[in-house]
């Protein structure tokens, strides 16, 4: 009858100890290598983690170059009238607010630009109003026509007034002082 492979195999450590020797002997031998059951292995080179590019995030296009904010000099900017912050421009009785300024699609396809604050006490009320073609405070009812003129107070000061020139397809329109 023919024993198992498994029955009759012995494991090193038994075979060895079968043969007297202790387990301080048995681990000189596997320290020394001379068991192949306990080689040194050595420890792979480190590998550099992989480079990722910086992320690039292209500039958005703001539609607007040049000064808005009179705080910051003179007036003097173009405003894209096909980006998207400022395309309800070519729509009469649309506005936009940007920097110190009001710009309005007026009656007629004419452009306006006004101060954005109103005169009375410098807040941020004024709005375009189509039908009446002019300019309201929904803070205290002072109302500006076209030309910046006080219409009805309290407020006592024109609006401050500033030059736009769109440009010949109406694709831009620039606002200077």
């Amino acid at each position: 009858m023919k024993a198992s492979a498994t029955t009759d195999q012995i494991k090193r450590g038994e075979f060895l100890r079968s043969l007297g020797l202790s387990s301080a002997a048995l681990m000189s031998f596997y320290c020394m290598g001379t068991l192949t059951s306990c080689t040194k292995t050595t420890d792979p080179a480190p590998v550099a983690p992989p480079v990722t590019p910086p992320v690039v995030v292209p500039p958005v296009a703001t539609g607007l170059t040049g000064n808005a904010d009179a705080s910051k000099g003179a007036i003097d900017f173009t405003l894209d009238l096909t980006n998207a912050t400022y395309s309800k421009l070519k729509t009469p009785g649309e506005f936009v607010k940007e920097g110190s300024l009001l710009i309005a699609n007026a009656k007629g396809g004419k452009f306006v630009a006004i101060q954005r604050l109103c005169s009375h006490q410098l807040q941020d009320g004024v709005s375009y109003r189509l039908a009446s073609d002019d300019f309201g405070c929904n803070v205290h009812g002072s109302v500006f026509a076209n030309d910046g003129s006080v219409k009805t107070g309290p407020a006592s000061k024109a609006m401050t007034l500033y030059k736009t020139i769109p440009s010949a397809d109406g694709n831009k329109l620039q606002v200077t002082a």
